[in-house]
């Protein structure tokens, strides 16, 4: 409680929204490079607290010392040097302040969206992928956060299952990432349906017809030295 924060990376807010929410901050700024996202999280509960605004994750829009926690929640691996990005977390938060990060364990299958974009390699297509995703492993967080300067190093792997009532519920929801949505609306009917028989086949349904996916992600924090 009483804990100034920054989101950075905040996106549409999702995360800004749980810090409001869970952890009675008395300040939180949001960053994000993209404005659409930034208006869509301003529209959000924690608009009452958090202020949102444009800026870059590798040089943040703030004097050292600002803040007591610095958070980067699924966003690592977009940014182009991620030490860089660990280094901006670090400077603006206080001695003693917290600096941490989770990311779906993008090379070891932990990504929510494997099943589609497995099977969409499969067939030849290439969906676009993170620049960094090195970044997502633990051995290159713990690099990332001790090669700052963090101590106290703490890591976690977050083992999540998303379950969805019925196959197309899954293929709806999915086919809204932006990573799928662009090349499927390129796609001759005929493959979109065969992409999504081999994406089902992949899958595992249960008794009731309900579709259980797991997902992984790696998770880490330190503590700026005082």
């Amino acid at each position: 409680m009483g804990v100034r924060w920054i989101d950075v990376g905040c996106g549409n807010g999702a995360f800004t929204d749980i810090l409001v929410e869970r952890c009675a901050p008395v300040d939180v700024q949001g960053i994000d490079p993209s404005e659409g996202q930034l208006a869509f999280a301003r529209s959000r509960l924690a608009a009452r607290l958090a202020k949102f605004r444009q800026g870059d994750a590798m040089a943040l829009p703030f004097p050292a010392d600002s803040f007591d926690a610095a958070v980067m929640a699924l966003v690592l691996v977009f940014v182009p040097d991620p030490a860089k990005g660990v280094e901006e977390m670090v400077r603006v938060v206080s001695p003693g302040g917290t600096v941490a990060a989770y990311m779906w364990d993008m090379l070891g299958g932990g990504f929510p969206l494997d099943p589609i974009h497995v099977e969409m390699r499969a067939m030849g297509l290439a969906p676009p992928r993170p620049s960094r995703m090195d970044a997502s492993t633990m051995p290159a967080l713990q690099d990332l956060w001790t090669g700052a300067g963090l101590e106290a190093v703490e890591t976690r792997e977050i083992s999540v299952q998303r379950t969805f009532a019925h196959f197309d519920e899954f293929w709806k929801i999915n086919l809204e990432a932006p990573s799928i949505a662009p090349i499927i609306a390129t796609m001759e009917s005929a493959d979109a349906e065969a992409l999504k028989r081999r994406v089902r086949t992949r899958l595992h349904e249960d008794a009731g017809g309900r579709i259980i996916c797991d997902a992984r992600a790696h998770a880490i924090k330190g503590r700026r030295p005082r």
